[in-house]
């Protein structure tokens, strides 16, 4: 009689056979020049595409004014009070601190905290709202370039994450990123570069997948686009 451990190997064997034939393999997917895939004709489709298959939600405005208000509608949307918000161009631009505390909200603007009073804020926040550096079309992601004005914790402590961005900050492909004539490659890179495609998820239970976890579960994106209609 084959005790557990031979049984359990004996399938292992069987399925591995099963799956990698003597002399077979399957076949890889065609691919562009050195795997490069591009964007489409529509950089700003391809990636509003990716980005909902991903999970995330994002919205194509004209403009700044636009974008404050459907920032305020997704703001009104979610359950929590407590705002968070980075310092990025756009965040700035759209004015929205008192705009949110008019509104009832808590808002702490990032750059009004202190290293001594940080901490508990970051982690009581409902929603960070950012910027981020670029967007990539070909995979529907989000890149954040730490600094000391843009820390990580931003994008990854509260459970909503909330994004301004410009149809301009879209790059076409991964390699794009670090090959492009602005990709960060092409001066010192950052400590972190944090890679943001969809919400947080983990199959890591019994291949169950859970959003959230590690991060926030949900990510919705304001594309400032001015071809918009």
């Amino acid at each position: 009689m084959k005790s557990s451990r031979e049984t359990m190997l004996q399938r292992i064997r069987q399925a591995v056979q099963a799956g990698n034939p003597a002399g077979g393999r399957p076949p890889l997917p065609e691919r562009g020049s050195l795997a490069y895939q591009g964007a489409d004709p529509d950089p700003v489709a391809r990636f509003c595409q990716e980005f909902r298959t991903a999970g995330g939600q994002v919205v194509v405005v004209p403009d700044l004014g636009t974008a404050r208000l459907t920032l305020l509608e997704r703001v009104r949307a979610c359950a929590g009070k407590r705002l968070l918000l980075g310092r990025d161009r756009l965040v700035q631009q759209l004015a929205l601190t008192e705009v949110f505390r008019l509104e009832g909200y808590t808002v702490s603007p990032f750059h009004e905290l202190s290293p001594q009073n940080s901490r508990p804020v970051f982690f009581a926040a409902d929603i960070g709202l950012t910027g981020v550096d670029y967007l990539i079309a070909e995979t529907g992601s989000l890149v954040v370039l730490a600094r000391p004005d843009q820390p990580r914790a931003l994008s990854l402590l509260p459970p909503v994450h909330l994004v301004v961005a410009e149809a301009a900050q879209i790059v076409p492909d991964l390699f794009d990123l670090f090959e492009g004539t602005n990709g960060p490659a092409k001066g010192a890179l950052p400590s972190c570069m944090t890679l943001i495609t969809g919400p947080s998820k983990t199959g890591d239970i019994e291949l169950n997948l859970v959003t959230g976890v590690h991060g926030p579960g949900e990510v919705h994106v304001v594309l400032i686009h001015s071809t918009a209609g």
